[in-house]
């Protein structure tokens, strides 16, 4: 029997380097150029809103946007979260429920998309660094894919994040030392096994795109005026800005939704760079937070999540324990039970409602990232 063409996007696609502008055949799969430079994907062709299948409950719903072969999907059903509307200091609000992933965090929307890329290329052995959500998705999804797979994390990492990446098979590796730590241990084993970071694969990002799909439609076609999300490494945000992008170019929206990246101050590299004025890294002295899946030092993606940023008239805000904390017991006073990271969207809503930076006439989307069943220990400590 032959197999399904493969789709013009998919063939049209290259890798292209920020650094020098070379581009590379997707063919090979790499995760960074001869100089050392990150890589990003060739502009998609996005969809119209007739080129959704409805009768697909994931985001493989808008498989003719997403440029790999299908016919090498891995798909635990992830995608097509509530938006869900609550009150929040007075007005609605919609909040996006990507706790409600496969294994509790938005990371299984570019998981999959990259494993269905690394499936179509041949690729079955893979090392990836994380705070915990990602490396729990990677190890889901491995897993389902029959992938082995090596993760380092923190030593300090919760431990439900170790137990569910160690109880579906990978080979977790400890590192002491701050996040930062982790990405340079893992920069060193990448010499002996192929680096499927989430957060230098671009075909990660092609799959977080799928958020904006899902809030254009779950708006009724129009999108939210903006749009709330906790920003670690940026791929939420660069997300948001990739597919409302597609989208505008296809006209299916006539705007891009303001997109407002949240960090705690306790560790926040983008918003020193935001402050700087500029799209270089800004050296932090990281501190520990309750935030932990937004901890980061040096994100490999600055200059784009700067134009993100800046392209959708938004801003980075970096909120304080006591804020986060405190949007936390709002949260799971609604029955939202969303880990403390999650809770840094809602610290930052409570300031941009204050200063009126979000109109009371204005649809906002506030992304919840990562499930609170990922940190009861820290919860109960926290609010008990």
């Amino acid at each position: 029997m032959k197999s399904a063409p493969v789709a013009q996007a998919v063939r049209d696609v290259q890798y292209i380097s920020p650094a020098t502008g070379e581009r590379f055949a997707v063919a090979t799969p790499m995760w960074r150029d001869k100089t050392g430079s990150h890589l990003n994907l060739t502009p998609g062709p996005g969809l119209t809103a007739v080129e959704i299948n409805i009768q697909e409950r994931s985001l493989w719903r808008y498989a003719s946007a997403i440029r790999v072969d299908t016919s090498a999907r891995v798909s635990l059903g992830e995608g097509w979260t509530p938006l869900v509307a609550r009150p929040w200091d007075g007005r609605e609000i919609h909040v996006k429920l990507e706790y409600l992933a496969p294994t509790g965090s938005f990371k299984d929307r570019g998981t999959s998309v990259l494993f269905s890329y690394l499936c179509s290329v041949g690729v079955r052995h893979i090392l990836e660094d994380s705070s915990g959500n990602a490396g729990a998705s990677m190890a889901a999804y491995a897993a389902a894919a029959g992938f082995t797979c090596r993760i380092l994390a923190p030593a300090s990492a919760p431990a439900g994040k170790i137990s569910q990446m160690t109880a579906m098979g990978a080979d977790v590796g400890l590192i002491p030392g701050d996040r930062q730590a982790v990405a340079d241990a893992a920069l060193r084993e990448a010499e002996k096994i192929f680096y499927a970071s989430h957060n230098w694969q671009p075909f990660f990002i092609e799959g977080t795109k799928t958020l904006a799909f899902e809030l254009w439609e779950q708006t009724n076609f129009r999108g939210p005026d903006a749009v709330v999300v906790p920003c670690g490494y940026g791929s939420n945000v660069l997300g948001l800005w990739i597919g409302f992008n597609e989208l505008l170019a296809r006209g299916q929206v006539s705007r891009i939704p303001r997109i407002y990246a949240v960090q705690a101050a306790a560790s926040a590299p983008f918003h020193a760079v935001w402050q700087s004025g500029g799209d270089k890294w800004v050296p932090i002295k990281p501190a520990p937070t309750m935030a932990d899946g937004i901890a980061s030092v040096k994100p490999v993606r600055i200059h784009e999540v700067m134009q993100a940023v800046r392209g959708s008239k938004g801003a980075v805000i970096a909120v304080s324990e006591d804020e986060i904390l405190q949007a936390l017991r709002q949260y799971l006073g609604q029955g939202l039970f969303v880990e403390p990271t999650s809770a840094s969207s809602g610290a930052a809503l409570t300031r941009l409602l204050k200063s009126g930076d979000v109109a009371a006439n204005e649809t906002v989307a506030v992304v919840l990232t990562g499930s609170g069943l990922k940190a009861t220990d820290k919860i109960a400590k926290l609010v008990g």
